[in-house]
């Protein structure tokens, strides 16, 4: 045990998922088997990228950028719950759960402002392609990747510090979640956590919000331009660069969304799918993402083809 502002408190355990612990060595091998999948497929973007000098653009930058944080996101829940689902071992102290609490927080919503960026990027070079260049130096996407690291950093601190110093006293230790979620966390409180509750819908919403209506408005514009466009082989072309932006977007928020509200609102949810939604969440983006990217970029794809075609036994 250990004391927290002059009350006891016992770590906190990592519970296995409510009415699947049965089943949750199984369940960890396809966890496994997409967390594998996803760490080598950004780490190949990741030197795919630094290795092709025609790819130091700031298209692919931002997407190198997604890379390194999808790598940190996915390292930040999965050893952990392998550790719970093989191992057996649920105990977290509360000051580490706090941090991986921060960190998850932090890298979603670093996640969130870099598919903004890129799809300002997207923007201008449909919309004002002779400015383009001019637009987004590498500069500015190095400022734009230290703004959206400080933003969600800055961010997300004060849900860590208002459970850190508000809530003394809790019903149980026991988090039932795979990972310190914050709201399973909050909810072990004792006391009255309505300000906890707002002050998470408020990052929530000021992030993820903010972010989704520019994204939304710039893929609208960019439409807008395209569907202008004069000749059917322009419009196919600029639409082409689109498709893989659009379909991590639109897996990142679905899923986001979706495990959030039904998490705070989806009372006759059983516990397990909120979990497993959590999980998926965590999980899929960056699995996909490097996939997304590889298979809708010519560039990369070629790249790939070349490495495969180099490392073969002829």
């Amino acid at each position: 045990m250990f004391k927290l502002n002059g009350t006891i408190f016992m770590p906190p355990v990592l519970t296995l998922i409510p009415g699947l612990e049965s089943v949750q060595f199984w369940i960890g091998i396809p966890f496994c088997a997409m967390y594998i999948i996803a760490l080598f497929g950004n780490s190949l973007l990741l030197v795919i990228i630094k290795s092709e000098c025609s790819l130091h653009e700031p298209m692919y930058l931002s997407l190198a950028m997604l890379g390194a944080t999808d790598i940190a996101l996915s390292t930040c829940v999965l050893p952990k719950m392998l550790g719970i689902f093989w191992f057996h071992l649920p105990d977290i102290y509360f000051d580490a759960c706090l941090f991986q609490m921060w960190l998850i927080h932090t890298f979603q919503c670093t996640e969130s402002g870099i598919l903004l960026a890129m799809a300002l990027d997207r923007y201008v070079a449909i919309c004002d392609p002779l400015r383009h260049a001019t637009i987004f130096t590498h500069k500015l996407l190095t400022q734009i990747g230290v703004g959206v690291m400080l933003r969600a950093a800055l961010l997300g601190a004060p849900c860590l510090i208002l459970i850190k110093c508000r809530l003394k006293h809790f019903w149980i230790t026991v988090v039932s979640h795979s990972y310190c979620e914050h709201m399973a966390i909050v909810k072990l409180a004792a006391e009255d956590i309505r300000v906890n509750k707002i002050c998470g819908l408020f990052v929530a919403f000021t992030i993820l919000g903010f972010d989704i209506i520019f994204i939304t408005l710039s893929y609208i514009r960019i439409f807008i331009t395209v569907f202008n466009l004069p000749q059917r082989e322009a419009r196919l072309k600029a639409f082409n660069t689109c498709i893989a932006h659009i379909c991590v977007f639109l897996e990142f928020y679905l899923l986001g969304f979706f495990s959030f509200f039904t998490h705070r609102f989806g009372f006759h949810i059983p516990p397990y799918i909120h979990i497993l939604l959590s999980n998926l969440y965590l999980l899929v983006p960056p699995l996909l993402n490097p996939i997304v990217y590889g298979v809708k970029t010519k560039q990369i794809r070629d790249r790939v083809s070349k490495i495969l075609h180099s490392t073969g036994p002829f």
